[in-house]
């Protein structure tokens, strides 16, 4: 399979999952009917973005895995045959939380599953109050499309990351993300954030010669209790080949982004530009460190 087409549902999310769930089923459909055989869908898509604040009755939201939502999609992916790439908050374990991206394979089975590795913690980004840091490492989830390199937000400008994904067969890195501004930022300050998330993603595909797939969510979401600016997420989900290129790309409001990637295009581009051959594995003992004082 040369070609493959992949759907990114990019939407708002709301407190009522029944209503946010409905409408990602039909993103959902409509990339399967725009002949999407891989769909991605955003960083913890049933509902608001919970990290803004610190609330431990938050905890209640954490779902096991396999639990509701893998069956919900799983039944979903085995009607349309295709595969979807969802991303929940997994309670493992009493006090022990993930934030969680699972794989369901074309016939309702889970492939595989990323538990998030970086996790940030930065105003309006309270992550590490919810998230353990992932324990599964850098392994791509095989799947009827491929060997995904599935990562998660935070991940994204980490350029570790994305190499160790490719030096482990991953054939496209895929971010679920949710990433905004501060209301409070200028429309400067709001663009360089924007075009420095675009760039280092891209510079990913640059550096492996493989396809970048990042979907972000759109939405202003005010802050629980009011007790901060809240967040507006800016959207501009895209696609991007093994030399960077822009494929396809979304804008600030809902939309399911349809893309159609070359398969055969990561061998072509590693070709002439061998940047794993040239890699000096040798030298680079020091990266392991936290900083060389």
């Amino acid at each position: 399979m040369s070609k493959l087409v992949i759907g990114l549902v990019q939407q708002a999310c709301s407190a009522d999952r029944d209503e946010t769930v409905s409408r990602t089923i039909g993103g959902i459909r409509k990339a399967a009917a725009a002949g999407a055989s891989l769909v991605v869908l955003q960083e913890l898509h049933t509902g608001p973005y919970f990290c803004q604040t610190e609330e431990s009755t938050v905890f209640d939201l954490a779902e096991s895995i396999p639990g509701p939502s893998t069956e919900l999609f799983g039944s979903l992916a085995r009607e349309l045959g295709l595969v979807i790439v969802t991303s929940l908050f997994e309670r493992r374990a009493p006090g022990l939380y993930h934030n969680t991206a699972v794989v369901l394979e074309k016939d309702g089975s889970i492939a595989g599953k990323y538990r998030k590795m970086h996790i940030p913690d930065d105003p309006g980004y309270y992550e590490k109050f919810y998230f353990t840091p992932g324990d599964l490492g850098f392994e791509p989830i095989r799947t009827s499309v491929g060997a995904l390199g599935v990562l998660v937000c935070w991940d994204q400008w980490y350029p570790e990351a994305a190499r160790l994904m490719t030096l482990a067969g991953a054939e496209m890195l895929i971010y679920p993300t949710a990433i905004g501004w501060d209301p409070s930022d200028d429309r400067e300050e709001q663009t360089r954030q924007l075009e420095a998330w675009v760039t280092i993603q891209r510079s990913h595909a640059v550096a492996n010669g493989t396809p970048v797939v990042s979907v972000n969510r759109v939405g202003y979401e005010a802050s629980p209790g009011g007790c901060g600016m809240g967040q507006k997420f800016w959207g501009n989900s895209f696609v991007a080949g093994p030399q960077g290129e822009m494929i396809s790309r979304g804008g600030e409001e809902e939309e399911v982004v349809i893309a159609e990637i070359d398969r055969h295009r990561t061998e072509k581009v590693r070709r002439i530009w061998p940047f794993l051959r040239d890699r000096r594995i040798d030298a680079y003992g020091d990266i392991v460190k936290r900083y060389r004082d």
